[in-house]
């Protein structure tokens, strides 16, 4: 018989290994399911599925040039009709309790050069530097204790 990518085929289980089952689809003709291949939901023990000996309808996905044939059991299971998940009530979240020792500063819809920028930001930067140096001296890097 020959076979084609996409046939619909009954497959006899004849070997379960940890990555997937081997399954006979005709007279000396074999292919394998792999394990992502045998069911639509999470696989983790082929065994709980499928035993040698079982039978099943198996798609073909992919016939290589060396002849290997993969099947998949999951791509022959009839469509399952598309479920609507019920849409969750929106509900906001509380407000956040803010910082009171932030204050939001206006900025001024100038528009300026990259250069004058680059100075404003460091002497901003600068200047919050020295406020957080003036509120806590022991925090700077790189000084030793004890001295």
């Amino acid at each position: 018989m020959q076979f084609k990518e996409g046939d619909i085929v009954e497959g006899k289980i004849t070997g379960i290994t940890k990555f997937g089952v081997f399954a006979e689809i005709s007279k000396g003709v074999s292919g394998m399911v792999h394990i992502s291949e045998i069911s639509r939901t999470y696989v983790n023990d082929i065994n709980d599925f499928l035993k040698v000996g079982d039978t099943a309808k198996m798609k073909i996905i992919s016939i290589g040039e060396d002849g290997k044939i993969a099947l998949s059991i999951r791509k022959a299971l009839p469509e399952e009709p598309a479920q609507k998940r019920p849409k969750k009530p929106y509900v906001p979240k509380a407000p956040s309790k803010p910082d009171s020792s932030f204050v939001w500063e206006a900025q001024p819809p100038v528009a300026s050069s990259f250069e004058e920028m680059m100075s404003k930001f460091k002497q901003r930067s600068d200047e919050k530097i020295s406020d957080l140096k003036r509120k806590n001296p022991d925090s700077g890097r790189g000084r030793r204790s004890g001295r």
